[in-house]
């Protein structure tokens, strides 16, 4: 019997049969990789059958819309089940009860033909005012990051990928879209980052999503410090990078800095740019083929779950939601 191959040996084979496709593409085909073809949809590469995938809203059950769709949520989604929120699942404590739920998110996920599901997301509790606490774990760094590890692997472990969100230091949402968040590097190291590292480095999640915010002067999707040499150099993250959607400021800038996928997808209004910089020397082909090379390993991965004619038992989901939240009561003494 021969034995499955490794994670290690997967990725691989995938960087290499990655390397090889993008090779043989256009400057033009390889900027149009680089953003998305719809709302939620990846493009693909028709002559090498790599197909258009779909990222889809988490992080607390699947959301994904038929038909048209928007980014607020008004238009029809599938039916799905409701887990409890990060802050709930946070005052559990239970690593393996977050690979519980990350799987049967995952098995709704590959169902559905979802191959990313947005999440979870492990910004810091710093104001009560952040519209999105409820779906950040925790106050703590490494709650927030054991947790996000533990929801991270289950979700993957059904070969789908997770995105890590939103990086970083996205703890407010009034004037989230540009104010600028000032953080000396202690600060910076001690609070904002380890959940994200702890995250990375335990289950390597498919995608890590990028902020709208800036970060000391400079946009998370353009930030070289933040996207290449902590992330990818430092903690050795061997996914992708995609913006929140509509977070790219200067595409060009963005896949300098190691922004790999803009989404949503806006009809290729960037691509005319990402060509003009390639034609001055501002951008080089190198690295418009490392941001492809790492879209198209995204879609190799995904490949295979794809292709599974899979279904999934809703009421023993439920059942894992609701034995979930009663891990996650809190009692409060008054």
């Amino acid at each position: 019997m021969m034995n499955s191959p490794t994670p290690e040996l997967l990725d691989r084979v995938h960087r290499e049969t990655a390397t090889d496709m993008v090779r043989q593409l256009s400057s033009v085909e390889k900027a149009s990789l680089c953003t998305g073809r719809t709302f939620w949809e990846l493009q693909g590469v028709e002559r090498f059958n790599l197909p258009s995938i779909w990222l889809t809203d988490g992080p607390h059950g699947l959301r994904k819309q038929q038909g048209d769709s928007d980014h607020i949520g008004l238009s029809d989604s599938v039916p799905a089940i409701c887990f409890p929120t990060a802050v709930g699942l946070a005052s559990s404590w239970n690593r393996d009860l977050l690979i519980e739920i990350g799987e049967a998110l995952g098995q709704a996920c590959v169902a559905e033909q979802v191959s990313v599901l947005l999440g979870p997301g492990v910004n810091i509790k710093r104001s009560p005012l952040c519209g999105r606490n409820f779906e950040y774990f925790s106050e703590d760094p490494y709650l927030s990051g054991e947790m996000a590890a533990a929801w991270v692997q289950g979700v993957q472990s059904e070969g789908v990928g997770a995105s890590l969100k939103h990086y970083a230091a996205n703890n407010q949402e009034g004037h989230r879209m540009v104010v600028d968040a000032i953080i000396d590097e202690r600060t910076l190291r001690e609070i904002y980052l380890p959940g994200f590292e702890i995250a990375v480095k335990k289950a390597q999640p498919w995608t890590v999503m990028c902020s709208y915010n800036q970060l000391n002067g400079t946009y998370l999707a353009e930030n070289h410090l933040l996207l290449t040499r902590i992330l990818k150099e430092e903690w050795g993250h061997t996914g992708l990078i995609v913006s929140d959607w509509g977070a790219c400021n200067d595409r060009v800038k963005g896949i300098a800095a190691g922004l790999e996928l803009e989404m949503p997808g806006n009809g290729g209004i960037h691509t005319s740019a990402v060509l003009a910089a390639l034609a001055s020397g501002e951008l080089s082909e190198a690295q418009l083929d490392a941001a492809a090379i790492r879209v198209v390993e995204l879609i190799l991965k995904s490949r295979p779950a794809l292709e599974r004619n899979a279904t999934y038992d809703r009421d023993a989901h439920h059942l894992i939601a609701r034995r979930a939240a009663e891990e996650s009561l809190s009692l409060i003494h008054i």
